[in-house]
C-alpha cells in the first residue's frame, strides 16, 4: 500500500468541484474547498454560495449531512496558504487553458515538494496545463477527469503526462480505486480522452440515423435498454447533459483531432444547430430532443422541428428480440436480424468497432481500457470489444472488410493467428505493466452504475435527476436483464465461478449455493428483483444445514447483482392471504393468527432469521443497492455485515400497509435500547423515536452510513466505497472471523419495551403527523400498530422481555393485516402500477 492521502485542497466550487469535494469527505478526508474571492464585504461569499447550490443537488452528494462538516471553505485571496496542509490539490476551475495555467504558477508557489497536483479536466491538454512549471512540480502532476456525479459514478479516468513519475501515478491510481471506490482508466493525453472520445462518437452515430429516415424513438429503442444501455439511451441522454454542452463538445473536439479519420462526424448537425439556436437545449429548458406536455412525452420531428407522440414502434419480427432475457443473445439475433432494426444495429456497431480499433494506440495501449470507460462512465452493460466477441469475432471482421472498412494491423494479426476474440487471444495490445508491476486490465469488468435516481453520465458534465416519469420514451417491451460478459479481474467473478459446475454445491429454482473456495460458501437468490419468495426462504433453510455440517468455515449471502434484496415475493404473500380468506371467512383475529398459512409462513422466516443470527459458524451479508423490507430484515439478522457504501435500505412495509413481521421492529428495538446509556425509560426514548419514525414512515437510508445512523447496520459493519469488491470483502471477513475462533451472539437475548406509557407518546406523534397533513389516517392505524409492537403490547409499565415476546406480537399484528381492505388496495396498486398508495 502506497502512503495514503489525508488532507485534500479542491479549487474550484462549482458544481463539479463541490461534489469532488464532497466524495472525498466521503471517503473520510479533510478537505479544503476554495474558490476565488467575492469583491464584497464577505470573501467567502462565492464559496459559500456554491456549496449551498450543491448541498441542494439531488440525489444527495453527501452520505449523511454530517460529513460535510470535514469540508473547510474559503478563498483564493485569504486562505490559498492553506494548500501547505494539502497532500493532493485538485485543480477543477474553467475550462481555459490560460486561467489554468496561470492557478499552476500560483500552487506550485505554495505546496510542499512532495504534494500532487491534479487538474480536472474534460479534455484540455493535460501536459499543456503544466507547461511552464519546474521539472520537480511535473513529475508530481496529472490529469483527472471525474465523471458527473462523482459520487455516484464510478469512472475516474487518470491522464499521465511524459513527466508525471510512475509513483505519482501509482499513488492516485490506488488511492483512488481503494479509498474512492473508483473505476480506474488510464487514458493519454488526447483530446477527451477515452470514454468521452467514443461516447460521443456514438452520440453522433444515434444522430446521424436521423438522416437514414429512423426516428428518435426508434434510435433510442436501439441503443437503449435493448442492447444493454441505459433507458435514456441517445437523444434522452443528450438532453440531460444539455444540447449546448454536447455542442460545445463537438466543436472543440471536430477542431483538436485533425488526424481522425472520421472528422465529418464531430461537426454539430444541423438539427442540434438549430435546436441551440431556438434556446431547446434540453431538461434545463425542458425542451431538446424530447418534450413533456401535459403528462406526455412528445418526440422532436426533424424534419418539421415539431414536437408530436411518437409513432408505434415495429420492427417486424425483431420485436420478440426483446423477449430474450441474455444480453448476448439478444445482440447476435439484433445483428442478424435483416429487417430495419438489424439494418441500423449492423451499421452501428460496425462503424462503432471501427472507430475503436483505430484509436489504439493513440487514446490508449489497452483496448480493455475502452470497454471500462464506457461502462463505468456511460452505464453500458457491455463495451464494444466485448460486444464484439459475443457476436463472433471472425463474422464482424468479415463483415467489416466487406464494407471496405480501415482495420488496423494488430487486428488483422489477430485474425492471421486465428484469435477467437479479443478477452481470449494474447495477440492483442495491452500495456505490459501497470505502475505496480504487475499486468494491467485486471481490475474488475462489473459495472456499478445502477444507482438511485441519477442518469448515465456523458462528456463529463453535469445532469439533472433522472425525474422518473420523463424517462418514459416507447420501448420494446419484455424483459431485459443480460448477463455480464468475461473479463480477467483481480475480485471474484461470479460468472466464472458458476461456469465451473464443480462450484456448484446446491440449488433449485431461485437460489443456489456456490463454493468460493478457501472453505467459505456463497448463498445466491436467483429470483425475480432478488425477492425472498418461498423457494429463496426454503432454500436458505436448506443450505444453513448443509453448512452447518461443518465442511465450510462460513456462508456469505450475497450476489453479483446491483441490489441485495426486493423484499418479500408480494404476489405470493397475497395469494396466500387471499386463500386463508377464502378458506377462513370471518374467523376471529386469534383464530387467523393460529390457523392461517401466513402465520406459518411468517413463524418459519423469523425462525430462520434467528438461526441466522445465532449461527455457530460466521454468516456474512454482502449488501448493495437496495435491501428492503423482508430484505432489511435479512440485513438485521445477519451477524455481520460488509456493506457497499451505496446500499439503500428501508423496513418499507407501511407503503404496502403492514408493518415488519419477521423480526424486523424486535431487532431495531433490541438494537435501539442497548444504544442507550442505560435501561432507563428516559435514555431509551429517544432512540425508540428514531425508530418508530423510520419504520413509520418507511425511510429507506441514502447510504451505509446513513443506515448506521438509523439503526439498520451495526457500528461494526465493514463500509466499503467500491461495491465490486463486496464479495471479495465478506469472504475475508468469514476466514478471519473463523481464524480468530467466531463466537455468535449470546442467545436468551432481553431488552427494555416501554409499555403503555411509551405507546402514548408515538401515538400523539402519529396524531401530529396526521394532522400537519403528512400522513393518512391509515398511516396513522399503521403508525398504531407500530407502536403498539414496539412498546410490548399490552403491557402497563416498562419491562424487561424475551426476543421472542416481541416477534410473537409481529406476527400476532402482521397477520390480521393482510384482511384490512386498504392494504389490499396498497399491494395490489404496487403489484400493478409498481407505486406506492397513499389511501
Amino acid at each position: 500500500m502506497l502512503k495514503a492521502f489525508r488532507t485534500v485542497a479542491v479549487l474550484g466550487a462549482g458544481i463539479m468541484g463541490s461534489q469532488i469535494a464532497a466524495h472525498l469527505a466521503n471517503a473520510g478526508l479533510s478537505v479544503h474547498l476554495l474558490d476565488r474571492a467575492h469583491d464584497g464585504e464577505s470573501k467567502n461569499h462565492h464559496v459559500e454560495a456554491a456549496f449551498k447550490r450543491a448541498m441542494k443537488l439531488s440525489p444527495p452528494i453527501f452520505f449523511t449531512d454530517k460529513i460535510a462538516r470535514r469540508i473547510t471553505l474559503g478563498n483564493f485571496d485569504q486562505h490559498f496558504d492553506r494548500l501547505k496542509q494539502a497532500d493532493w490539490v485538485i485543480e477543477v476551475i474553467i475550462e481555459d487553458l490560460a486561467i489554468k495555467q496561470e492557478m499552476m504558477a500560483r500552487i506550485e508557489a505554495v505546496v510542499r515538494p512532495n504534494t500532487i497536483v491534479s487538474t480536472n479536466t474534460s479534455g484540455l491538454p493535460v501536459a499543456a496545463i503544466a507547461a511552464g512549471r519546474s521539472e520537480a512540480f511535473r513529475r508530481h502532476f496529472l490529469g483527472t477527469h471525474f465523471f458527473n456525479p462523482p459520487r455516484y459514478l464510478k469512472l475516474l479516468e487518470l491522464i499521465p503526462t511524459e513527466d508525471t513519475a510512475p509513483s505519482t501515478l501509482a499513488r492516485v491510481q490506488e488511492f483512488g480505486a481503494m479509498r474512492l471506490g473508483k473505476g480506474i482508466v488510464i487514458a493519454k493525453d488526447t483530446p477527451n480522452f477515452v470514454a468521452n472520445r467514443i461516447g460521443v462518437y456514438a452520440t453522433m452515430l444515434g444522430l446521424q440515423a436521423l438522416e437514414q429516415g429512423y426516428t428518435i424513438a426508434e434510435i433510442d429503442t436501439l441503443t437503449g435498454i435493448l442492447v444493454g444501455r441505459p433507458k435514456s439511451a441517445t437523444f434522452r441522454t443528450a438532453d440531460l447533459v444539455g444540447l449546448d454542452t454536447l455542442s460545445a463538445v463537438l466543436q472543440h473536439l471536430h477542431g483538436a483531432i485533425p488526424q481522425d479519420e472520421s472528422p465529418a462526424m464531430f461537426a454539430i448537425p444541423d438539427v442540434l444547430r438549430n435546436l441551440v439556436a431556438a434556446g431547446a437545449l434540453g431538461a434545463k429548458t425542458k425542451r431538446g430532443f424530447y418534450q413533456k406536455v401535459k403528462g406526455e412525452i412528445l418526440a422532436l420531428d426533424p424534419r418539421t422541428m415539431e414536437y408530436a407522440l411518437p409513432a408505434p414502434i415495429d420492427f417486424g419480427p425483431a420485436m420478440a428480440i426483446a423477449k430474450v432475457k441474455d444480453l448476448g443473445d439478444r445482440l447476435r439475433l439484433l445483428y442478424k436480424d435483416q429487417g430495419r432494426a438489424g439494418q441500423f444495429f449492423r451499421n452501428y456497431m460496425r462503424r462503432l468497432f471501427a472507430y475503436c480499433i483505430n484509436r489504439i494506440p493513440e487514446i490508449t495501449d489497452d483496448f480493455s481500457e475502452i470497454d471500462r470507460a464506457l461502462r463505468w462512465g456511460f452505464g453500458w452493460q457491455m463495451g464494444p470489444f466485448a460486444i464484439w466477441d459475443r457476436l463472433g469475432f471472425s463474422m464482424v471482421l468479415a463483415d467489416m472488410e466487406s464494407h471496405s472498412m480501415t482495420i488496423p494491423a494488430w487486428v488483422m494479426k489477430m485474425k492471421e493467428e486465428g484469435a477467437a476474440g479479443f478477452y481470449t487471444s494474447a495477440a492483442v495490445p495491452t500495456r505490459e505493466m501497470s505502475v505496480h508491476g504487475e499486468m494491467d486490465g485486471g481490475r474488475s469488468a462489473r459495472s456499478n452504475v445502477v444507482i438511485p435516481p441519477s442518469p448515465p453520465n456523458s462528456y463529463g458534465e453535469a445532469t439533472p435527476t433522472n425525474g422518473g416519469s420523463d424517462d418514459k420514451v416507447p420501448l420494446l417491451k419484455g424483459d431485459l436483464g443480460g448477463s455480464q460478459p468475461e473479463y480477467p479481474n483481480d475480485h471474484i467473478d461470479l460468472d466464472a465461478i458458476k461456469a465451473d459446475h464443480h462450484n456448484l454445491l446446491w440449488r433449485n429454482a431461485e437460489a443456489a449455493l456456490l463454493d468460493l473456495g478457501d472453505g467459505v460458501a456463497l448463498y445466491e437468490f436467483r429470483s425475480k428483483g432478488n425477492t425472498l419468495s418461498m423457494k429463496v426462504l426454503e432454500g436458505l433453510d436448506e443450505v444453513m444445514t448443509l453448512v452447518e455440517r461443518g465442511e465450510f468455515r462460513g456462508l456469505v449471502i450475497g450476489n453479483g447483482r446491483d441490489h441485495f434484496c426486493g423484499g418479500a415475493n408480494l404476489m405470493e404473500m397475497a395469494a396466500m392471504a387471499q386463500a386463508d380468506m377464502a378458506r377462513f371467512g370471518n374467523v376471529s383475529a386469534t383464530e387467523l393468527v393460529e390457523q392461517s398459512a401466513i402465520s406459518g409462513l411468517i413463524e418459519k422466516f423469523q425462525g430462520l432469521l434467528n438461526r441466522i443470527y445465532y449461527s455457530p459458524y460466521p454468516v456474512v451479508a454482502a449488501v448493495q443497492g437496495r435491501s428492503l423490507g423482508g430484505g432489511a430484515e435479512l440485513v438485521l439478522a445477519c451477524p455481520k455485515i460488509v456493506a457497499a457504501a451505496e446500499s439503500y435500505i428501508g423496513l418499507v412495509e407501511v407503503s404496502v400497509g403492514l408493518i415488519p413481521g419477521a423480526g424486523g421492529i424486535m431487532r431495531m428495538v433490541s438494537r435501539a435500547t442497548h444504544r442507550a446509556a442505560t435501561e432507563t425509560p428516559a435514555h431509551i426514548l429517544p432512540f425508540l423515536k428514531t425508530v418508530f419514525e423510520t419504520i413509520a414512515t418507511a425511510k429507506v437510508s441514502s447510504s451505509a452510513l446513513e443506515a448506521q445512523e438509523l439503526g439498520f447496520l451495526p457500528d461494526d459493519a465493514v463500509i466499503i466505497m467500491d461495491g465490486d469488491r463486496r464479495l471479495d470483502v465478506a469472504k475475508a471477513e468469514v476466514l478471519r472471523l473463523d481464524q480468530i475462533g467466531y463466537v455468535p451472539p449470546a442467545a436468551h437475548n432481553t431488552f427494555m419495551v416501554l409499555g403503555k406509557p411509551g405507546r402514548a407518546m408515538f401515538d400523539y406523534a402519529a396524531y401530529v403527523f396526521e394532522q400537519g397533513g403528512f400522513a393518512t389516517a391509515y398511516d396513522r392505524f399503521l403508525a398504531g400498530k407500530l407502536a403498539y409492537v414496539m412498546t410490548g403490547g399490552d403491557l402497563t409499565a416498562p419491562t424487561i422481555v424475551p426476543e421472542s415476546y416481541l416477534l410473537d406480537l409481529e406476527k400476532q399484528t402482521f397477520v390480521p393485516l393482510l384482511q384490512q381492505p386498504k392494504t389490499q388496495a396498497r399491494i395490489e396498486s404496487m403489484l400493478t402500477r409498481k407505486k406506492p398508495l397513499r389511501n
